[in-house]
C-alpha cells in the first residue's frame, strides 16, 4: 500500500463508523431538531410582533448573526476534534481594539485587515501548541487566553474606547451593503460554504471527525494529530480575528468590552447544531441552524421590549431547553438501532 493510500485509508477509517445506521440517525436527527426548533422560534416572535418578520428586520439579524456565524463554524472543528477554544472573545476584542488603534495611526486598512488576521491565527496556534505538543488541557489553555488577551486590550485602550474614523474604508466590512443585503452577511457566507466544503468533502475534515471518534487510531495510521490539532485552533483564532474586523467596522470603534460572553454564544450555537462536546460528531449545517437561533432568540425579545435583565436569563433557558431536546433525540435514535 502506498503512503497516500495510507493516509487516505487513515482519513476513512474514523468514516466508516460515521456512516452506521446509528451514526446517520444521530446526525440527522440532531440537525433536524434544530431545525424544528428555529422554525417554531421564528413562529412565536412572528405572532408576538409585527415587525419581526420584516425584511428589514431580517436583514439586520443577518448582520447582527455574521460575527456569531464565522466563529461557530470555525469552533465546529476545533470541538468536533474534542477540543474547545474559550479565548474567541478575548481575541474579538483585542482585534477590535488593536485594528481601531492601528487605523488612527494612519496604517493602510489592507494591512491593518491582514496584520489582524495573522495575528489571530499566531494566537490560535500558540495555543494549538500548548494543547497539542505539551499535552495542556484545551480548557486550561483557552481559559487562560481568555484573560491574557482581554487584559492585553484593556492595557491597548485604557478602558475607552477608540473612535474609527468612518470616512476610511474598514468600515465598510461591517456597515456596507451589497446587493440589497449586509456585507457581513456576504463574508459570513462565503466563509461558511468553504467550512462546509472542508468539512465535508475533504481529507482535513475527515481527519477532524476521526480524530474526535479515535484519536489513537488515526494517528497510528500515519496522521499527524498534533498538526492537525494546532491547525483547527489556528482556523478558530483567525475566525475570531475576522469577526473582531466585522465588529469593528460596524461600531465604528475599539473596545476592550466588545465580545463579553461572546465564546458561550459561539459554544451554545455549535453545540445546538449537534456538534458533540466529546468529539467525533459535528455538522456545519447544524452550527449554522444553532447560531441563526441565538441570534433570533436575542433579536425577538428585544422587539418584546423586554428587560435586559431578564434577557440572559430568558435566552439561556431557552437554549437549556433546545439542548435537551436535542440530546434526549440523540439518545432515542440512537436506542432504536
Amino acid at each position: 500500500m502506498s503512503d497516500n493510500d495510507a493516509l487516505h485509508s487513515a482519513g476513512s477509517a474514523p468514516r466508516v463508523r460515521k456512516v452506521r445506521l446509528a451514526d446517520r440517525l444521530r446526525e440527522a436527527g440532531g440537525t433536524a431538531s434544530i431545525a424544528v426548533f428555529f422554525v417554531a422560534i421564528v413562529i412565536i416572535f412572528s405572532l408576538s410582533t409585527d415587525v419581526f418578520l420584516s425584511s428589514a428586520n431580517a436583514l439586520n439579524v443577518l448582520r447582527q448573526a455574521a460575527p456569531l456565524l464565522i466563529v461557530a463554524a470555525a469552533m465546529t472543528f476545533v470541538i468536533t476534534t474534542g477540543g474547545i477554544d474559550l479565548s474567541v472573545g478575548s481575541v474579538l476584542a483585542l482585534v477590535c481594539a488593536l485594528s481601531a488603534a492601528m487605523l488612527q495611526a494612519d496604517i493602510p486598512w489592507p494591512v491593518t485587515i491582514v496584520a489582524m488576521l495573522a495575528l489571530g491565527a499566531l494566537i490560535g496556534a500558540a495555543q494549538g501548541f500548548l494543547i497539542a505538543y505539551e499535552g495542556i488541557p484545551a480548557f486550561i489553555v483557552t481559559l487562560a487566553g481568555l484573560s491574557i488577551f482581554r487584559g492585553l486590550a484593556l492595557l491597548i485602550t485604557g478602558g475607552y474606547s477608540i473612535p474609527i474614523s468612518p470616512d476610511t474604508a474598514f468600515v465598510f466590512l461591517g456597515r456596507g451593503w451589497a446587493l440589497g443585503v449586509p456585507v457581513p452577511a456576504w463574508i459570513a457566507l462565503g466563509c461558511l460554504i468553504v467550512a462546509f466544503l472542508i468539512y465535508g468533502g475533504t481529507r482535513f475534515g475527515r481527519y477532524v471527525t476521526g480524530i474526535g471518534a479515535n484519536a489513537e487510531a488515526v494517528r497510528r495510521a500515519g496522521v499527524n494529530v498534533a498538526r492537525m490539532r494546532l491547525s483547527v485552533y489556528a482556523i478558530s483564532g483567525a475566525a475570531a480575528a475576522l469577526a473582531g474586523i466585522i465588529l469593528a467596522g460596524r461600531l465604528g470603534s475599539g473596545s476592550s468590552n466588545a465580545g463579553q460572553g461572546f465564546e458561550l454564544e459561539v459554544i451554545a450555537a455549535v453545540v445546538l447544531g449537534g456538534t458533540s462536546l466529546f468529539g467525533g460528531r459535528g455538522s456545519i449545517l447544524g452550527t449554522v441552524l444553532g447560531a441563526l437561533t441565538v441570534s433570533v432568540i436575542a433579536n425577538g425579545l428585544i422587539l418584546l421590549h423586554m428587560s435586559p435583565f431578564l434577557t440572559p436569563i430568558v435566552t439561556g433557558c431557552i437554549i437549556l431547553i433546545a439542548i435537551w431536546l436535542n440530546f434526549r433525540l440523540f439518545r432515542t435514535a440512537g436506542s432504536k438501532t
